[in-house]
């Protein structure tokens, strides 16, 4: 089950001399709406509180996505480790409902003050339960 979805427009820079979205703009596709979720979730002060990193992102792609097409991107939290966690996504043109794309990644709590991963924070963790 999605938790949590995030609407776009494909914009014309999005897309490469073949006309449709070029493969490395789908990372921020996946940006966009994980930091939406990220300050639905922990507030405008979230991301201070609560440092992370991406660590890995893998994203397979099912159709291609044109210019000025809207898109979903649903998340949902996949898995939860001791200083990490999976996110889930899933890609959908709104109109057709087709799957453009679907990816993973992985975050890794992150101390930028000491220049380390560190545990998953028990109020970290407990959110990120929720959105399981």
């Amino acid at each position: 089950m999605w938790k949590f979805e995030h609407e776009l427009d494909v914009r014309f820079r999005d897309c490469d001399p073949m006309g449709h979205v070029n493969n490395a703009v789908y990372l921020t596709y996946l940006e966009a709406a994980r930091f939406d979720w990220w300050r639905r979730i922990f507030g405008p002060s979230g991301l201070t509180e609560h440092g992370f990193i991406v660590a890995r992102v893998e994203i397979d792609f099912r159709k291609p996505a044109l210019p000025g097409e809207r898109l979903i991107v649903r998340l949902r939290v996949d898995s939860l480790g001791r200083s990490s966690f999976t996110v889930a996504y899933e890609i959908l043109n709104v109109r057709t409902r087709e799957v453009v794309a679907e990816g993973k990644s992985v975050q890794v709590a992150y101390d930028y003050a000491l220049g380390k991963s560190v545990t998953l924070s028990e109020g970290l963790r407990a959110k990120l339960e929720a959105a399981l």
